[in-house]
């Protein structure tokens, strides 16, 4: 039987994590009962630099039952970042290693299934939601819209997908072989290879607490993973540099058509806007360039991605 651990990053979770740990322990011991993974299977909460109660809880679970361990990073370095420092962590034990989120909006049944396809011979299996029914218009229209433009950008995710995923070890080890800082796991995954398959689920609501990804860093994810997996912006620019230079060729052609006809133009209005056209295109277009130049200058640096402070046994 394999050995199974279950990553859950954590940040400022106190409220939802007594929920979840019980969950998540009937979950484990039916599995185990079962025959479905090895005894030796635990639950690793991984705490990402939490503010409040949740690393005591962890050590307090920890304490109560071996099941339960963690991980603690020094400070805050963000969900991908924790979810990564969990899985090369649990890598050195586990088999096969089933990413969640802490709140329980990932159908902790879907592990079953999760389970079954992994026998089947897939070494990646993604969990991905089956509606977005619960979602307010914004939020599936913001969210849909987000795959569909990664898409039109080149960049291969799975639709509908987040972090609930199954990766054997393998996987895991060709995984650690990624040393970019600028982290998006929804688009290395896919790169990886290997047999993978799709299982679907319905997203709950968050059990308790509040939600760690407001719009803005929802907004600054998105962007993360565009930039680090897609170099079409660039070719945009140059394509839009083009257009410009020809709009030019065109007024430039009519002006001396004005010209030599004698038409008397009063043509301030049309200057000046042309002008804060071409110069916002420009300042855009000298930002883009600079994230761009911002990601290589922090690749270049080769700065830990994480660092763990503790790690229970």
């Amino acid at each position: 039987m394999k050995i199974l651990y279950l990553v859950i990053p954590c940040y400022n979770e106190e409220e939802v994590l007594p929920i979840t740990k019980e969950a998540l322990k009937k979950k484990m011991e039916d599995l185990i009962e079962n025959k479905l993974i090895s005894k030796e299977s635990k639950v690793m909460f991984i705490n990402d630099g939490s503010k409040d109660k949740t690393w005591e809880l962890i050590e307090k679970y920890n304490d109560e039952d071996k099941l339960f361990t963690g991980v603690k990073l020094s400070r805050n370095k963000g969900h991908q970042k924790a979810l990564l420092a969990g899985l090369m962590t649990a890598k050195k034990y586990a088999d096969i290693v089933i990413s969640m989120d802490a709140d329980l909006q990932d159908d902790i049944n879907v592990i079953d299934k999760m389970l079954e396809e992994n026998n089947k011979g897939n070494e990646i299996v993604y969990g991905v939601r089956s509606s977005r029914k619960k979602d307010s218009w914004f939020k599936k229209t913001t969210a849909e819209g987000f795959y569909k433009l990664m898409k039109i950008m080149g960049v291969e995710v799975v639709f509908n997908h987040a972090d609930c995923r199954l990766m054997s070890k393998k996987v895991l080890e060709e995984l650690e072989k990624f040393n970019e800082v600028n982290l998006f796991l929804r688009g290395i995954v896919p790169l990886i290879g290997f047999n993978s398959s799709i299982v679907t689920y319905e997203r709950d609501e968050r059990k308790a607490g509040t939600s760690k990804y407001p719009l803005k860093k929802m907004l600054s994810f998105a962007w993360d993973g565009i930039t680090s997996f897609s170099v079409k912006p660039l070719k945009m620019i140059t394509a839009l540099g083009f257009l410009t230079v020809f709009i030019s060729i065109i007024m430039i052609i009519y002006t001396l058509v004005v010209k030599i006809l004698g038409s008397t133009v009063d043509g301030w209005a049309f200057i000046m806007v042309s002008i804060w056209f071409i110069g916002g295109v420009q300042l855009i277009s000298i930002g883009l360039i600079g994230e761009y130049i911002g990601k290589i200058y922090n690749e270049t640096k080769h700065r830990p991605r994480y660092i763990i402070e503790k790690e229970l046994k």
